[in-house]
């Protein structure tokens, strides 16, 4: 007997914004990324979550926020 188990995670970008800043290594503009993940178990969609993302848009570097 077989057990088959298929997993998936699709990311999808929804929309895309000037962010204020500057990259702390190249000093090129900031960009807000919203983007969408859809996570499947055996073609079924478990859960759907939206998240937003800071990327660089010269060095494609994605930034993180520190919060002191």
């Amino acid at each position: 007997m077989r057990l088959l188990c298929v997993c998936d995670e699709e990311e999808k970008e929804l929309s895309r914004q000037e962010a204020p800043g500057a990259c702390p290594q190249c000093g090129g503009k900031v960009a807000a990324v919203d983007c969408a993940h859809k996570w499947m178990f055996c073609l079924v969609p478990i859960c759907n979550i939206t998240k937003r993302r800071y990327i660089c848009t010269l060095c494609s570097k994605r930034l993180v926020f520190m919060y002191s």
